[in-house]
């Protein structure tokens, strides 16, 4: 291997770190937010105790569309090196109050409220964190290969995935149903926080991008939000290409836990077990769809697997309610994971791509922001869809307007002029 080639590869490993850390927690607030209901916002009805964890757990999305102009300016104007090693360490602030604030029962009022606010200052920072990794992998990347590069991004989440469900699992296997709910939940809480301090080394070995470093001006935020308001229709072109991503996303990987125990009644080991499989298909496919995208181009892969997504969603779940199983919930999870994937190869490095320069990071950073605002209220809108309907496939609606949406940009993307000079 060539130094050149070792050297990247090592930066693909630093910069994708905190993207680790950030999926982590997401996950397993995810899996374990029938115990964080029960712990944070008891209440008679087990709906409305559940409802308040998924909707505490989308309130960080609300927060990314400002950490995205806030945090994403501060990258764009400082650097991509030092803006992420500050979203690192605001998403290290978030998992540290979730770990360890006592429960409803021992402080009142005051740890749902604190939980809220671990919630939102981690919302906040990963507002620019997705941006400013895909941006730094984009600048990086040698020519031919942006897509393949870029693709990092998503994979390295997917080890999260992989890694909390493998933890997730282990701890179902070892502890009682009632140690997991008083106390287990919080084991991968704190293994997140043991984890921060190694994660903060990698980064601070950064390097800064040489395509920054070869700008002779960088923006202020006043400048930064006057051209990001000029260019609002590729930001909401943006924003609709992502919210397919985001919407399967948090389907596949966050929500399947709760929907195999609370609405398929399959054993909790089984189904974190079938989110270590979508994890691994994820890793296997992202790359290699990012890497197809540089030799076809990314909008046959926009279109197909966005048409495949609208078409197939709602009649694969469909078919999984009729007969719910281990197997057929692995069998559909694996399907929606390689739609979700296969677009994603493509999608993210065409964010990076159609942004203006000068405002990458904070562009991309919001256009992404504002589609995961709607996305990462997946878990509680495919509840919330199933409790009102009696429909357990109604969640595939969901997954259909979301194709839609991705499907609608795709066919109104055009080669601008910042892809040509990008």
């Amino acid at each position: 291997m060539s130094n050149e080639r070792s050297s990247r590869l090592k930066a693909v490993l630093r910069v994708t770190s905190g993207n680790f850390l950030e999926m982590y927690d997401f996950q397993v607030y995810g899996f374990y937010a029938l115990d964080i209901g029960r712990t944070f916002f008891p209440n008679r009805s087990a709906f409305v105790s559940l409802m308040s964890s998924l909707m505490t757990f989308g309130a960080g999305f609300l927060m990314r569309p400002l950490g995205a102009l806030v945090l994403g300016g501060y990258i764009d104007r400082h650097g991509r090196r030092a803006g992420l090693i500050l979203t690192l360490s605001l998403m290290a602030v978030g998992i540290l109050l979730i770990a360890f604030v006592p429960g409803y029962a021992r402080i009142g009022i005051l740890a749902p409220l604190l939980v809220l606010v671990g919630r939102l200052v981690q919302g906040f920072s990963a507002g620019a964190e997705l941006g400013g990794v895909s941006v730094y992998l984009s600048e990086m990347a040698p020519p031919g290969r942006r897509g393949f590069y870029v693709s990092w991004q998503s994979a390295s989440q997917q080890v999260a995935v992989v890694f909390a469900a493998l933890l997730g699992a282990a701890l179902t296997a070892s502890l009682s149903h009632s140690e997991m709910a008083r106390w287990g939940w919080r084991v991968p809480f704190v293994v997140g926080c043991l984890i921060v301090p190694f994660l903060l080394l990698i980064r601070r070995s950064l390097q800064e991008t040489q395509a920054f470093l070869a700008r002779t001006e960088h923006p202020d935020i006043h400048q930064v939000l006057r051209s990001v308001g000029t260019n609002w229709r590729i930001v909401a072109l943006g924003t609709l290409m992502v919210i397919m991503t985001t919407v399967s996303f948090y389907f596949i990987t966050s929500y399947t836990p709760t929907f195999g125990k609370h609405e398929l009644h399959l054993g909790e080991t089984g189904n974190l077990i079938v989110t270590v499989c979508v994890g691994l298909s994820n890793l296997l496919w992202l790359p290699v769809m990012g890497a197809l995208s540089d030799k076809i181009g990314r909008r046959p892969l926009l279109l197909t697997f966005t048409a495949a997504t609208l078409l197939t969603a709602y009649l694969a779940l469909s078919w999984l309610v009729s007969a719910p199983s281990f197997g057929h919930l692995l069998a559909v999870e694996l399907w929606l994971s390689f739609l979700y994937a296969s677009y994603n190869g493509a999608m993210v490095v065409t964010l990076t791509e159609i942004m203006p320069r000068d405002v990458r990071t904070s562009g991309f950073s919001l256009a992404y922001s504002l589609a995961t605002a709607l996305g990462g209220f997946t878990p509680a809108i495919a509840t919330a869809l199933i409790h009102h309907t009696g429909n357990k496939a109604a969640p595939g609606l969901w997954l259909s307007f979301a194709a839609a949406c991705g499907l609608t940009a795709a066919l109104l993307s055009i080669r601008t002029k910042s892809q040509e000079n990008a």
